[in-house]
């Protein structure tokens, strides 16, 4: 998203939308292969006029794509900064009711322990991925319902 924003901020408004829906198909690719093949159509098209959004993307290329090296089942979670961003929330949320801390070794244990509380969580629902069992459960709600009809 903080890519996609940098490129869009060298990009004139009328053309905003072709070259965000452009960036999209390359972001959302669905393969590393398909993702450079849009990546050089991008280039192609846009290089002689938008050459600074071009160059911002083929800068930022490579990292933005590091989730495809991963299983495409774990993509959804990797592809966004919200993992990153709900834990810094969490952090601002344990540490600004508390006015002052024991010192810098009590903050690093607290913060730890968020970390520690939240793997748990995730551990239990993984973030992006559907649960194996959902087809089951629809399945038996479905049923459970048209029986007690």
């Amino acid at each position: 998203m903080h890519v996609a924003r940098n490129i869009l901020a060298k990009v004139p408004r009328k053309l905003k939308k072709d070259i965000a829906d452009e960036v999209r198909s390359i972001f959302y690719a669905s393969s590393r292969k398909k993702a450079i093949e849009f990546f050089d159509d991008f280039k192609s098209k846009w290089d002689n006029e938008l050459p600074s959004a071009v160059k911002c993307l083929e800068r930022s290329l490579d990292s933005c794509l590091t989730y495809l090296s991963f299983p495409e089942e774990e993509w959804i979670c990797l592809r966004t900064t919200n993992v990153i961003e709900r834990v810094n929330k969490e952090f601002k949320r344990r540490t600004k009711p508390m006015e002052i801390l024991a010192g810098e070794r009590s903050c690093y244990t607290l913060l730890a322990f968020v970390c520690v509380k939240m793997e748990v969580h995730w551990r239990k629902k993984p973030i992006g991925q559907v649960p194996k069992n959902l087809p089951f459960l629809k399945k038996l709600a479905e049923k459970n319902f048209t029986q007690s009809n």
